[in-house]
């Protein structure tokens, strides 16, 4: 394991059974006060995709949105934003998925994107692969292409990166449990 991957672990905390008994949330807001441990998961991501072909950032609400922004910026790249549904103003499209503890909707601007758009998905976690799979398909539904899907954290046990890929979408973690 590389420093970065124990720096980064070391910054996030674990928290049983929330927001439902047997689940363990991996929580990234300490990773948020630790300006290191953020420039360490930024420039990890900003080096991967600095050369990409990508030409927008997708990311999920909420915490992506914090990543997706940071990465955008230093990528200079449009960001798309995928929101819980009711939360976006105009026309939009929504896509209902599963959850590891339930079931949500996200929706996305019907102006995000086009054909020949190129789109980086990214979140802070990939658990059942659900929410990183609606926001695919509302994409696809534009007629982008999305180039992967990209978190810092991977829950390979709950099988969501192995959904991603069965549906023809690269996955790139920086650290998994």
């Amino acid at each position: 394991m590389s420093f970065d991957e124990c720096y980064i672990r070391s910054a996030i905390r674990a928290i049983p059974d929330w927001p439902t008994p047997g689940i363990i949330f991996r929580d990234i807001a300490p990773l948020f006060l630790d300006p290191k441990a953020l420039h360490i998961v930024i420039d990890a991501l900003t080096q991967r995709y600095l050369d990409s072909n990508m030409t927008h950032i997708a990311a999920l609400d909420a915490r992506g949105f914090l990543l997706g922004s940071i990465l955008a910026y230093k990528l200079n790249k449009p960001l798309i934003l995928v929101r819980k549904i009711g939360k976006l103003p105009g026309d939009t499209l929504s896509q209902k998925y599963q959850l590891e503890y339930g079931s949500a909707c996200v929706e996305i601007q019907k102006d995000a994107c086009a054909a020949g758009d190129r789109i980086l998905l990214i979140d802070d976690l990939i658990a059942t692969g659900g929410s990183l799979l609606a926001a695919s398909t509302l994409v696809r539904k534009l007629g982008a292409e999305i180039i992967e899907a990209a978190a810092i954290i991977d829950l390979p046990f709950l099988k969501g990166s192995s959904r991603l890929h069965e549906a023809g979408i690269p996955v790139h973690c920086l650290i998994a449990y």
